[in-house]
C-alpha cells in the first residue's frame, strides 16, 4: 500500500512546489523555508518530493550512501576500501527521506566517533548520525524554529558545503552529506534568528486556500488518498514520472547553463535595490536561475529566471520595519528588475565580451 501522497496531487502553493523542485535539481542552492500556518502541506510536499526521486547506485554495505561514480566524494572507510580493492560493489537503495526530531542533540545529527576503541585498539569507529542517513537524499526538519540554534547551523553549513566533518581528540572523520534542506515552522511559534533565516536560500510563505473550488479539490483528493491510496496514486503516476524525468534532465543540463556578465549586472542591481545585507542573495538567485533555466530545457538564463528566483530569495532577506511583514511586492520586483536590467545594459561589458566565469563549472555544479 502506498502511504506517500504524490507531489503533483498537491492543491496550489505552487511557489513551495517550485522552490522545492528548484532544490531538487541543484541541491546546493542552500535549501527552503517554508513558513506558513498549520494544515498547508508542507510536511505532505517534502515528503512527496522525495517519493519522486528514483532508486540511487550506493556503494554495496555503505552506510553513507557513497555514488560509486564519484570516488572524490568517498566517505572515509570507502575511499580506503577503494584503494586497496579497487572499483566497489553497487547496489540500488531508494532515496532516503529523514525526518529530524525537534530533540535531536548535535552527537545524534552529525555522529559520533568512539575515542575508547581508538585508545585502547587504535581503531577508528564512527556512528553514522542523520547527516549520514539523509546523503543523496532529502533531510525534513519540522519546526525548525524550536531547534537549538547550534544544530540549525550544523544543518546548513553541511547543505551548503556537502560535507560533514567530525573531529574528536585529534580523530577525523570525514563523509559525503549532500541533502535537500526542507525546514518548515509556524511563525506563531517564534522566529527563527535572522542570521539563521538568512542561511536558508529560499523562504517561502504558505496560508490555506480560500478559493472554494480549490478547498473542495483538496476534500475529495484527501478523502480519495485515505480510502484507496494506491487507487488514488495510480491516477497520479503519468504526472509525477513526467516531473521526476524533468528534474533528472535538468540536474544533467544545470552545469552547462550559461550567464553572461549583463545577467550578474542585473542580479546585483537587483539586490541593492532592496538593500539586502551581505552577498548571499546573489549568489543564491543565480543559482536558482540557472536551475530554473535547466527545468525550462535552456541552456541561458532569462530575465524571468531571475524574477523567479529573486521571489524565493529576497522575501526573508529584506530590511522590515517594525510592525511590518516582509513582504515582497510582485510590482515592486518587476519595477526594480526593469531598473537593474537597464543598469546592467549600461554597465556591463559589451555583448561577445564573456565573463571569466560565464560557463564554468564550480564547485555547486558537480553531479550530486
Amino acid at each position: 500500500m502506498r502511504s506517500t501522497y504524490p507531489f503533483t496531487a498537491v492543491v496550489g502553493q505552487e511557489r513551495m512546489k517550485r522552490a522545492l523542485v528548484l532544490n531538487a535539481i541543484n541541491p546546493q542552492i542552500g535549501g527552503v523555508l517554508i513558513r506558513g500556518e498549520r494544515g498547508t502541506a508542507k510536511s505532505t510536499a517534502a515528503r512527496a518530493l522525495a517519493a519522486l526521486f528514483p532508486e540511487i547506485e550506493c556503494v554495496a554495505g555503505c552506510p553513507f550512501s557513497c555514488d560509486p561514480n564519484r570516488p572524490d566524494m568517498f566517505c572515509d572507510e570507502c575511499r580506503e576500501r577503494f584503494a586497496q580493492e579497487g572499483p566497489l560493489s553497487v547496489q540500488l537503495r531508494p532515496t532516503p527521506f529523514v525526518d529530524l526530531p525537534v530533540s535531536a542533540t548535535e552527537d545524534r545529527v552529525v555522529g559520533t566517533l568512539d575515542i575508547e576503541k581508538a585508545i585502547q585498539r587504535g581503531e577508528r569507529h564512527f556512528e553514522p548520525g542523520i547527516l549520514a542517513a539523509a546523503n543523496r537524499g532529502v533531510l525534513y526538519v519540522d519546526e525548525v524554529n524550536l531547534l537549538d540554534d547550534h544544530v540549525v547551523d550544523l544543518l546548513l553549513d553541511s547543505a551548503a558545503m556537502g560535507v560533514n566533518v567530525v573531529e574528536r581528540e585529534g580523530i577525523s572523520f570525514q563523509h559525503p552529506a549532500r541533502f535537500v534542506l526542507v525546514g518548515s515552522m509556524n511563525p506563531e511559534e517564534g522566529d527563527l534568528r535572522p542570521q539563521l533565516l538568512d542561511r536558508f536560500a529560499h523562504a517561502v510563505d504558505v496560508s490555506g486556500l480560500v478559493d472554494a473550488k480549490q478547498r473542495v479539490d483538496i476534500l475529495r483528493r484527501r478523502i480519495q488518498f485515505e480510502q484507496d491510496p494506491d487507487g488514488f496514486s495510480q491516477a497520479f503516476d503519468e504526472s509525477e514520472a513526467t516531473l521526476a524525468q524533468r528534474i533528472l534532465q535538468a540536474r544533467q543540463r544545470y552545469p552547462m547553463v550559461k550567464y553572461t556578465d549583463k545577467d550578474l549586472y542585473t542580479i546585483a542591481a537587483l539586490t541593492a535595490s532592496f538593500k539586502v545585507d551581505g552577498h548571499r542573495a546573489d549568489i543564491v538567485i543565480l543559482k536558482t536561475a540557472r536551475a530554473q533555466a535547466a527545468l525550462d530545457g535552456r541552456l541561458e538564463i532569462n530575465d524571468r529566471d531571475i524574477l523567479l528566483a529573486a521571489e524565493l530569495a529576497l522575501p526573508h532577506r529584506m530590511k522590515k520595519q517594525p510592525f511590518q511583514d516582509t513582504v515582497l511586492n510582485p510590482e515592486q520586483l518587476q519595477t526594480n528588475m526593469r531598473q537593474a536590467r537597464a543598469d546592467a545594459e549600461q554597465n556591463a561589458p559589451e555583448e561577445g565580451e564573456e565573463s571569466e566565469m560565464e560557463g564554468r563549472p564550480g564547485v555547486d555544479e558537480k553531479k550530486a
